[in-house]
């Protein structure tokens, strides 16, 4: 059984469009501890079987990059092997938590360890960065700044503690969608990136995660105006400051005392006030 953890990011960059037609980001991310499960077993028939179960949905067989990361690894690896893969669902998909890229990296570990195919990290990383852009930073972290499409990923050794209520609305948010209608500011970015820079340098993880740096948040915001309005409602209620995630639809609100009770607190008080989802969640070190 491999876990697969959810992330969430603390700033979110956006640098331009590449020559390749992606964008350019820098982002900081993190790893909580929300997580699906993937469970490598030996399969009764022949190639990869994959079962999807739990509270959330995922897409079924060739869709699902749980199936193509597996596929992916036999294929290159000249491997053949019956495998049933079962992927437990818990984060939501279109939410902007990473759940498929991390449930992808999560296939990888466990394939290469149940057919005992002893690649390397290096290896892995490769195949990871094939299957989707957030998937390598699964492979590392459990803090990382990822550049490039954020397939670039550099480890940041310090602990960053924290505790965080995680709102999660039943909107599952096109990233493709997003991106498409970004418009960007250099001007925006350059300011941020100089800032975050420097409160990296610094250790100042703290620092950076109360700029609630989103660049795609306008433009997530315009695509879903309910979402804009979600945020509204929980800062004016006293709950703040409140951090969209990736592409969204997922947002959240740092703890900032790190107190349990607080937290709980918050969570019941935002059930009550917008009627959503919402789970209490930790940085996650592995």
């Amino acid at each position: 059984m491999v876990r697969a953890p959810a992330k969430i990011n603390l700033s979110l960059l956006v640098a331009g469009m590449r020559d390749d037609g992606f964008h350019e980001i820098e982002t900081l991310m993190a790893k909580v501890t929300l997580f699906d499960e993937v469970l490598i077993e030996q399969g009764a028939k022949e190639g990869i079987e994959l079962v999807c179960r739990g509270p959330c949905w995922a897409p079924l067989a060739q869709e699902n990059l749980v199936h193509r990361a597996c596929k992916l690894l036999l294929e290159r690896s000249g491997v053949r092997a019956n495998i049933k893969v079962t992927l437990t669902k818990n984060i939501p998909a279109g939410s902007g938590l990473g759940s498929a890229s991390s449930d992808a990296a999560a296939a990888l570990m466990g394939v290469n360890s149940f057919l005992k195919l002893d690649l390397d990290q290096g290896s892995l990383r490769k195949f990871a960065a094939l299957l989707g852009s957030d998937t390598v930073f699964f492979l590392n972290g459990p803090l990382a700044l990822c550049t490039g499409r954020g397939e670039r990923i550099r480890r940041l050794d310090q602990i960053f503690d924290f505790l965080a209520v995680l709102v999660l609305p039943d909107v599952n948010i096109s990233t493709k969608k997003v991106y498409e209608n970004y418009r960007h500011e250099p001007a925006v970015f350059r300011r941020l990136r100089a800032e975050i820079k420097v409160l990296i340098e610094k250790n100042r993880i703290d620092l950076v995660r109360k700029m609630c740096a989103n660049m795609l948040e306008r433009t997530c915001f315009a695509l879903y105006k309910d979402l804009a309005e979600l945020k509204r409602t929980i800062e004016s209620s006293g709950i703040g400051p409140v951090c969209l995630s990736g592409s969204g639809s997922a947002m959240f609100s740092i703890i900032e005392n790190g107190d349990n009770s607080e937290a709980s607190r918050q969570k019941h008080k935002l059930e009550e006030i917008i009627g959503c989802k919402s789970v209490i969640v930790s940085n996650n070190r592995w």
